[in-house]
């Protein structure tokens, strides 16, 4: 990749972080880069329709631009069609929110959802982040379908996050990050209890391709903690299994996940 792509990138990845717009010396100073050359870069991608700019000297916005390509792109591969009515049966069982994450370049992103909350405090993050494996009940459904050793690389790649980012049961230490792991391995299942955002719980767990056995995904179900005890989530977790058993059989239809199947090479293939 070129210096000039890669700092490209990464200007778009720091804007959809900070959806209220940034300034050209924050950008600049935030990714390290001369001011000239961050300026350029913007400049080209205003002209791509991908950053917007008010006014000269005015902040920086993303476009929708990128968000239409990513909703073409799960439309046309069949994801959203092959997920939506099991998350949407699975949201007006449980009341709450429901998510579906895809595995992708060692990365798990959230890429679907249906909210089964109809009255009360809803839990409804924004679509299309990437999980934090070590806080998330996401992440940890996830790591527990490959081993320790690529677990830990990839958690160790994204950090634990800083003192005071997440929820207060947020893990502080890798020995606590492996605890919840294997808890989650043995169950076929990993609950969240305040540690992603405080005051909100998840349980979740894989979606396992039905022919090798590696994860493809993961279905969540999340809300706020005075609704989703422990005692709750672990009610729920019988259905989530029966609905990732759906979503599994159910990915053959699409496009997307059948390629998923032919990936090698990665550390999602180093199955328990």
């Amino acid at each position: 990749m070129t210096a000039a792509l890669d700092r490209a990138f990464k200007i778009l990845e720091l804007l959809a972080a900070h959806p209220d717009g940034l300034p050209l010396q924050a950008i600049a100073d935030q990714l390290t880069l001369p001011k000239s050359a961050a300026h350029r870069l913007l400049a080209d991608m205003i002209q791509q329709r991908y950053v917007r700019q008010e006014r000269e000297g005015a902040p920086y916005f993303l476009t929708i631009r990128l968000v239409a390509l990513g909703l073409s792109y799960l439309a046309r591969n069949g994801i959203l069609d092959v997920a939506q009515p099991i998350l949407d049966r699975l949201a007006v069982s449980s009341g709450e929110l429901v998510r579906l994450s895809v595995i992708e370049n060692e990365e798990l992103t959230f890429v679907a959802k249906a909210q089964g909350a109809r009255f009360g405090l809803r839990y409804d993050p924004d679509m299309g982040m990437d999980v934090h494996l070590a806080s998330t009940a996401s992440g940890l459904a996830w790591l527990s379908t490959i081993d320790d050793e690529a677990a830990l690389s990839l958690i160790y790649r994204q950090g634990l996050g800083e003192s005071g980012q997440f929820g207060p049961n947020a893990p502080r230490t890798v020995r606590e990050v492996l605890d919840r792991l294997h808890a989650a391995r043995e169950r076929g299942y990993a609950l969240n209890l305040e540690s992603f955002a405080p005051g909100m719980s998840t349980v979740a767990a894989p979606v396992r391709d039905s022919e090798s056995g590696a994860a493809i995904g993961v279905i969540s179900i999340a809300g706020p903690i005075h609704r989703l005890d422990e005692k709750r989530l672990l009610a729920l977790a019988p259905e989530l299994l029966a609905a990732t058993e759906e979503m599994a059989l159910a990915s053959h239809a699409s496009r997307w996940f059948g390629g998923r199947r032919h990936t090698s090479g990665s550390a999602m293939e180093a199955a328990e």
